[in-house]
């Protein structure tokens, strides 16, 4: 049986990485998807992909920094599709790297804006379209950096992340009564173009599947099944959640 065969759901980030293979995922287990990214070329490729598996999907090429962005993709999964489920906030951004004296002022809000303040502007514009809907789940990507270990050069990141799951947390607290799950998923190194903009050698992967328990980078399509149990019933008493997927980085000493 599909696990979410009459659902509607919103994916950020979704041309590439965890957000398309998340977007296919979701599709194939009956979700009706509104998918956003900033590339229309990547967007139109994967609803094709979608469309030949029998799955629906609408588009929307936008910039999640911009709260419109939110607010379009709610009028659009309610247009397209007659409400609003499910939403996987997904989108990101490494900011500038560097030592904290290094990082520019332009560099450290490029983080905060796409990471935490874009995660604001959906959790406002989301809720409201599941409160309709007398439930719903909402998902953010966050991340193992600056919540169980630091990384020398992302402070940035590791900051704006950080507030995603302080955010994730008190939404929680404040919806759980009204039906509205809120919780985060915390990757660990993924194969994905971010992941890839920081392990850029082999001698960098080698080194950052090191640090992990399983001794390997991760690939999009196991974040996706995560999410999909956060999307889904399955996870129907979990709230509040940051949900470590991250292959032991935050156990492992060896």
């Amino acid at each position: 049986m599909s696990v979410l065969k009459g659902k509607v759901a919103i994916i950020t980030g979704a041309s590439s990485g965890t957000g398309r293979a998340s977007a296919k995922l979701f599709a194939a287990e009956g979700a009706r998807v509104v998918v956003v990214a900033r590339r229309q070329g990547e967007l139109d490729s994967l609803a094709d992909e979608i469309a030949t598996q029998g799955g629906e999907c609408v588009t929307l090429a936008a910039d999640v920094r911009e709260e419109e962005t939110a607010h379009a993709a709610v009028v659009l999964a309610l247009r397209a599709f007659g409400g609003l489920d499910i939403a996987f906030n997904n989108a990101g951004s490494l900011g500038e790297m560097g030592e904290v004296t290094a990082i520019s002022p332009n560099g450290w809000r490029e983080a905060i804006e796409v990471n935490l303040t874009s995660a604001f502007f959906a959790a406002r514009h989301q809720i409201p379209a599941m409160l309709a809907r007398g439930s719903g789940s909402l998902i953010f990507t966050s991340t193992f950096v600056g919540h169980t270990a630091g990384f020398p050069g992302m402070s940035a990141y590791a900051a704006s992340k950080a507030g995603v799951i302080g955010l994730m947390r008190n939404l929680a607290a404040e919806y759980g009564r009204q039906g509205v799950r809120v919780n985060a998923l915390l990757p660990g190194a993924v194969d994905t173009p971010m992941g890839r903009e920081v392990a850029h050698t082999e001698e960098i992967r080698s080194f950052v599947a090191s640090l992990n328990a399983m001794k390997r980078i991760a690939e999009p399509e196991e974040l996706a099944r995560a999410a999909l149990f956060l999307a889904s019933d399955a996870s129907s008493f979990m709230t509040g959640e940051a949900m470590l997927v991250d292959g032991g980085v935050s156990i492992s000493r060896t």
